[in-house]
């Protein structure tokens, strides 16, 4: 753990046990860092992110001060499902019904997954697209056509050593986005008629592509802070023929968490122990608000049974649709299944990405990324604490750029959500995020959209909304 982050979880325990209460001082910036014997720097960082958790405030002439809670800013969600749950049916046509309106057009849609455009760059993304295309003739054998550009898939290989770990080159294949590459490592470890076991709530998409598959779901109890009980994971793999695990350790979609790194080798070893691989979705990796990122479960495999999916369609170039997968020991059966699909995928993004994180400041490009989507998360968040009525509990994400919003126990997500739709406002209800259509009260809303009045005026009305609905009136 970073030192600045210990110093934010010391601050934050004694807020919630009550040694610092609403309106006590902090140590000045100063007087801090010499009684923790850290940098200035090191105490403003911390008490930044304190901050921006809404724990403390900061106030004019005066300094820090901890802040007096608004209602539901400090309340995790519930974790939803209490015990490990099959499922093995049918989509309902409500359901993928949804799916299709969460990405159609709105004047204010913060129901889709999709990082505002707005905040990739678009223009330097271009540059590299014409450069590589002068560069390159595009004649590649076979293999590089199957596998991926070497150029693209060395400069991946040397962002995870840039993470501290090893993943060989000749292990990652290059795929059409993020999705496909999961859904190229569920065909190589599964067939038609197994279960996969899934943190819950998860991503949709990954729900419907199960069923695409003919695959059943166990969803799992999932804790909004840390992910799965392992306790309870290592008990339902005894109790369970599981054939496959898909799972998002970090930036989890749509609860926010990050599990540490202690908790991901675990998961990692009771995993080998029972002889299940995992398909890890690590598509938000570069979002992690943290400066210090915490290693992907990749990083503890030493049996190549992780298949890592990466993609750079959240992070830095949505339309190009390039994802990878670091395949462990699956290599051969996903290559087979990537040359009987799409037989490779397009080469000219590819050399455009690779020519982007050779010639481009793409860490700087992430920094700013990553601040831009902290900053709104935060006001997001302090926006539904002020709007949203008591009994609402909020995510506290550590990455990403989604917050799952559970509302009092009288509001029905999918009214809500035929109710938004009906005022041109896109949200995501909470049912399309189980497989066994739990969460008929929680939303996920979308953080990464610039902070405007029309914004807050949205967020208002759904507050009076989500208010008249918990009290069983008619909402106006």
């Amino acid at each position: 753990m970073t030192r600045y982050m210990a110093i934010v979880e010391s601050f934050t325990e004694s807020i919630r046990h009550g040694v610092l209460r609403p309106g006590d001082p902090l140590p000045s910036v100063r007087k801090a860092a010499e009684q923790l014997k850290v940098s200035k720097g090191t105490v403003v960082q911390a008490y930044s992110v304190l901050e921006a958790h809404y724990l403390i405030e900061a106030r004019p002439q005066s300094g820090f001060y901890v802040r007096a809670h608004a209602p539901g800013a400090t309340r995790l969600p519930s974790a939803g499902l209490t015990r490990p749950t099959v499922v093995r049916s049918d989509t309902p046509d409500r359901m993928r019904t949804t799916l299709g309106d969460l990405v159609g057009a709105r004047i204010t849609s913060l129901g889709s997954s999709f990082v505002n455009p707005s905040l990739f760059p678009i223009q330097s993304l271009n540059q590299a697209l014409r450069a590589s295309s002068r560069q390159n003739d595009y004649s590649r054998t076979l293999v590089d056509l199957q596998l991926g550009l070497p150029a693209l898939r060395r400069a991946i290989a040397q962002r995870y050593l840039k993470l501290g770990y090893a993943v060989p080159m000749d292990e990652i294949i290059i795929t059409c986005g993020g999705m496909e590459a999961i859904s190229l490592s569920l065909q190589a470890v599964t067939r038609p008629g197994d279960l996969v076991l899934i943190d819950s709530p998860m991503f949709f998409s990954g729900l419907q592509l199960l069923k695409q598959l003919g695959l059943g779901a166990l969803e799992m109890p999932t804790d909004p802070e840390s992910g799965l009980d392992l306790d309870l994971l290592d008990e339902t793999l005894s109790n369970h023929q599981v054939a496959a695990c898909l799972l998002m350790p970090t930036c989890q979609n749509p609860l926010g968490f990050s599990m540490p790194e202690s908790k991901k080798r675990q998961l990692v070893d009771v995993l080998r122990r029972h002889g299940v691989p995992l398909v890890e979705n690590d598509v938000y990796a570069e979002l992690q608000f943290d400066q210090q990122k915490t290693r992907a479960a990749k990083a503890f495999d030493t049996e190549g049974m992780v298949l890592h999916c990466g993609s750079f369609t959240k992070c830095l170039a949505p339309g190009f649709k390039i994802g990878w997968v670091a395949a462990g020991r699956h290599r051969e059966a996903i290559a087979n299944r990537k040359f009987a699909t799409t037989l490779g995928t397009s080469i000219p993004p590819q050399a455009a990405i690779a020519h982007y994180l050779l010639h481009h400041a793409y860490d700087r490009h992430l920094r700013s990324l990553r601040q831009f989507l902290q900053a709104r998360v935060h006001q997001m968040t302090h926006a539904l604490s002020s709007y949203f009525p008591a009994g609402t509990s909020i995510s506290r994400p550590q990455g990403g750029h989604v917050l799952w919003v559970e509302m009092p126990s009288e509001v029905d997500s999918f009214k809500l959500f035929e109710l938004a739709a009906s005022h041109d406002i896109g949200i995501a209800p909470g049912p399309i995020f189980s497989a066994h259509q739990q969460y008929t009260n929680y939303i996920r809303l979308n953080c990464s959209h610039p902070w405007s009045d029309s914004l807050d005026k949205t967020l208002q009305w759904l507050g009076r909304t989500v208010s008249q609905m918990s009290k069983g009136k008619t909402p106006s």
